[in-house]
């Protein structure tokens, strides 16, 4: 499977060990950056770049997810998630990760990396990238409606108001 990478100067050390963890597993790893340490870097280019291949590569038939880092994650999940196509879910812990593909099929996750060690972030994206997507009609159908949202700014049997 390719994975995607990308960070922030918070999480350079983890995208750094995660890389050697995944290319070991037998993955395509693909950094998105930074290369080197930033303590002024801005996070939002590298992780919607990320997002941006993880999106064309899932478009063109490629096994591809995106792990995003910094210091919570929040940031890097609110930049994925300006991706068109693309559904990036805060992890912290296994089972959230577990959950984001199962009932989100969540194409990339965010981790805070000031907020865990190192072997749990493992766990986490190793949890991520082993869950396959059911394809449950309820969860395919919420999914649906976001990209429906996503696309027209509107959802079927549902009145928005701004």
């Amino acid at each position: 499977m390719r994975i995607h990478i990308a960070t922030d100067h918070a999480g350079l050390d983890f995208s750094t060990l995660l890389i050697s963890h995944l290319g070991t597993a037998g993955h395509e790893v693909i950094d998105h950056g930074p290369t080197s340490y930033e303590p002024l870097d801005d996070y939002p280019a590298f992780c919607i770049s990320a997002a941006v291949a993880v999106v064309a590569d899932q478009a063109a038939g490629v096994e591809a997810l995106g792990v995003v880092f910094g210091g919570s994650g929040n940031g890097e999940q609110i930049a994925a998630n300006k991706v068109h196509g693309a559904r990036a879910a805060l992890v912290w812990n296994a089972a959230t990760a577990t959950l984001a593909r199962e009932h989100n099929n969540a194409n990339v996750i965010a981790i805070g990396a000031r907020q865990h060690p190192i072997e749990d972030v493992i766990a986490f994206i190793d949890a991520f990238i082993a869950t396959p997507f059911p394809g449950e009609e309820r969860h395919q159908r919420r999914i649906d409606q976001l990209a429906e949202y996503e696309t027209t700014g509107t959802i079927a049997g549902t009145v928005l108001s701004n």
